[in-house]
This record gives structure tokens, C-alpha cells and sequence, in this order.
């Protein structure tokens, strides 16, 4: 019973941390629904957003005006991004525009240091990392308190966007831009607005996911690397779909959870370091537009 028990631990401390990973690579969903381009510089929004929060918190801004001024700000890195970069970029190619958002990460990263400095910030949600005590004593879970708040809050997070981007006009507009930007253009879509719809939504999600991440690593510059264990999660459950990337989220933190724990000592541990982009080679094999992706076809 104790075996089972341990078991489930595993899994569920496994989800709740895919429920984060999801929530990174949302962000990631939206760009490139929106553009069809991958966005490298979405672990550098998450360090940007979550380091001027705390910025702005050391500078004497009470928690919740910190934040909203953090939203504002992430907009108008929203906005500068889609009118100084992409917008003159717009007629490119693809590796063109890739190669825009990779130089965007390296200015967001140096910009962030240079104005709040490179030390290790600690962040206090209000939430301690301990086990829960009424489920640790009557279910026999020991499940950390701030993964669970992290993982209620993503899960939310998560929600809204999709049934904002399915049942508002900003969705089907966004659906539309995806699926031909030409047409959309000719029946009035305003290409621009929802290119910064997008972006700003993208930097608020970075700004969420920087805040979870970093009450529990710290605010510090290892956040980027973020961006790298969000891959996975694309690949197995589609670049352009959000439920894909709910639930490659949740494949991704329980595979890696599960290994560590039952796998990992055969290997020295450390498994779920490098664990999830083994998975992800398989499936580039088995299915490489990921388990919603669509599927294309191409003839020789």
C-alpha cells in the first residue's frame, strides 16, 4: 500500500510540474499560431518579465501594483516586438524571422541584467514549499503546497486562453491568421492587432510562468533555460495546439518524474535532465507533427 501510495505521489508531483511546463510552452503555442515562428526568445521573456517584477517590488511597489505594472510593461515589449522587428520582417522568410527572435532573446537577457543587475533574487508568493498537511495525514501524499497553487494557477491560466482564443473574436481571428494570412488580410482581419494580441498575451504568460518557476529555483538567469524543456512538450503534443500543449506538458513532468525516481538511480540520477528529449526523439520518429499537430503530407 505504502509502494502504491508513493506511486501516486510521484505522478501527481509529476503533473503538477507538466502543468508549468504546459504553461511555458503556451507561450510558445501562441507565436507561432500566429506567425508560424518558432519563438526562441520565450525563455528570455519569461527572465525579463519575472526579474522587472521583482525589480519593481525592490524599488517599493507593493506586490499587486508591481504587478500590473510588470503586465503593462511585457505589453510594450509586446508592442515594440511586433512593430521594430517583426513587422519589418513580415515579407521574410522563416528562417529570417527565426533568426530575429533568437537576437530578440540575447537584447531581452542583456537588457534585464543590465538594468536590475545579475544577483540571485529570492520571490515569496505567500506560499510555503511544504507538504500539505491535511493531505499528508489523511491521504498519505506529501505534495509540496506551492506546487499545487503553481499548478491551480497554470492549470486557470491555461483555460482562459483557450476558451478566449475558441470563443472570441480575437480567437477566430487568430485562427484565421494561422490558417492563410492572405485571406484574413482581405476580409479585414487587422493583421497587426492581432500580432500584438498575441505577443502581449505570450509576454503575460512568460510574466506568470517567471513568477512560478522562480518562487521556487529563484529569479535568476538559469529561468531562460526554461525555453529548452518546453521543446519537448511542443514536439509531443504539436507546435499550434494549445490542448497539445497542456498535454505534452503533463507527459513530459510525469515521464520525467517517473524515471528519475524509479530509473534514475540505475543511471546515477539526473534522468529527468536529458529523460524528456529522448521522448521527444521518438516521437519526431513515430509522429513529428506531435499528438495534435496536423499532419502534412508531402510528395516526392
Amino acid at each position: 500500500m505504502t509502494e502504491i501510495l508513493f506511486f501516486f505521489e510521484v505522478v501527481l508531483a509529476g503533473m503538477l510540474a507538466g502543468t508549468m511546463y504546459s504553461l511555458v510552452a503556451l507561450g510558445f503555442v501562441l507565436i507561432y499560431k500566429a506567425s508560424a515562428t518558432f519563438n526562441f526568445a520565450q525563455g528570455a521573456m519569461v527572465f525579463f518579465a519575472v526579474l522587472s517584477f521583482v525589480g519593481f517590488m525592490e524599488l517599493g511597489l507593493p506586490f499587486a501594483l508591481a504587478f500590473v505594472v510588470t503586465v503593462f510593461l511585457m505589453i510594450a515589449v509586446g508592442y515594440a516586438t511586433e512593430r521594430l522587428v517583426l513587422e519589418p520582417l513580415m515579407s521574410q522568410s522563416e528562417d529570417t524571422m527565426l533568426m530575429a527572435t533568437i537576437g530578440l532573446a540575447f537584447v531581452l537577457q542583456g537588457l534585464a541584467q543590465a538594468v536590475w543587475g545579475v544577483e540571485v533574487r529570492r520571490l515569496d508568493l505567500g506560499i510555503g514549499d511544504f507538504p500539505i498537511p491535511w493531505v499528508a495525514e489523511n491521504l498519505g501524499l506529501f505534495v509540496s503546497a506551492l506546487d499545487v497553487a503553481a499548478g491551480v494557477v497554470a492549470a486557470v491560466l491555461i483555460v482562459i486562453l483557450a476558451l478566449l482564443f475558441r470563443f472570441t473574436k480575437m480567437g477566430l481571428g487568430l485562427r484565421a491568421v494561422a490558417d492563410d494570412p492572405g485571406a484574413a488580410a482581405s476580409i479585414g482581419i487587422p493583421l497587426k492587432t492581432i500580432m500584438l494580441m498575441v505577443w502581449s498575451a505570450a509576454g503575460i504568460v512568460a510574466l506568470v510562468a517567471g513568477m512560478l518557476w522562480g518562487a521556487r529555483a529563484g529569479v535568476q538567469f538559469a529561468l531562460v533555460d526554461l525555453a529548452l524543456k518546453a521543446l519537448p512538450v511542443l514536439i509531443i503534443g504539436g507546435f499550434s495546439s494549445i490542448p497539445g500543449a497542456i498535454v505534452g506538458g503533463l507527459i513530459i513532468g510525469v515521464v520525467e518524474k517517473t524515471l528519475e525516481v524509479y530509473v534514475g538511480p540505475f543511471f546515477g540520477g539526473g534522468i529527468e535532465g536529458w529523460a524528456p528529449y529522448v521522448l521527444a526523439i521518438f516521437f519526431l520518429l513515430w509522429r513529428p507533427e506531435g499528438l495534435f499537430g496536423e499532419k502534412i503530407i508531402r510528395r516526392v
